[in-house]
């Protein structure tokens, strides 16, 4: 038997310092703002059924309910740990589109024209909000260091 004195991959500089990093980005105001936004724009999706007027279509008012929620607490996700969640960022812009094409996929829907502007809105809106959220952490990742050349 062998044992391992590796270090934890969660303790690695790397990893420390690509954490470091993300979180230093998502405390920018204009991460904070495009952060804000989709949380308000996941909890719009989770209630336009109501606001709209279209809650007597079952399917669709719960596809909603549960889209909306999950854009509203990856927005918490990445607001508050942007460094642990940051790989989840490619789900919003599903989710986004999603909002868009339910209308059309989801059965036993009687689409109305509030109800499609409104999907299509907030789904374009929480695609473009998850795609800005993405490329706040690209080129945000840890740095490679030249070695030191002493000087001759």
């Amino acid at each position: 038997m062998s044992s391992s004195t590796h270090a934890p991959m969660h303790t690695h500089p790397d990893i420390v310092a690509m954490r470091e990093r993300y979180d230093q980005a998502a405390e920018q105001p204009t991460s904070q703002v495009v952060e804000g936004l989709m949380l308000l724009s996941g909890l719009y999706a989770a209630a336009s059924a109501w606001i709209i007027g279209f809650a007597g279509q079952t399917n669709l008012t719960v596809t909603n309910l549960i889209c909306g929620a999950a854009i509203g607490l990856l927005a918490v996700a990445f607001g508050s740990a942007y460094g642990r969640t940051h790989g989840m960022t490619f789900v919003a812009p599903l989710l986004g589109i999603w909002l868009i094409v339910s209308p059309w996929i989801v059965a036993g829907v009687d689409t109305s024209t509030s109800m499609i502007w409104s999907n299509v809105v907030v789904g374009a809106l929480v695609c473009v909000l998850g795609l800005a959220t993405a490329a706040l952490g690209i080129g945000r990742g840890p740095q490679r260091r030249e070695p030191r050349q002493e000087p001759r």
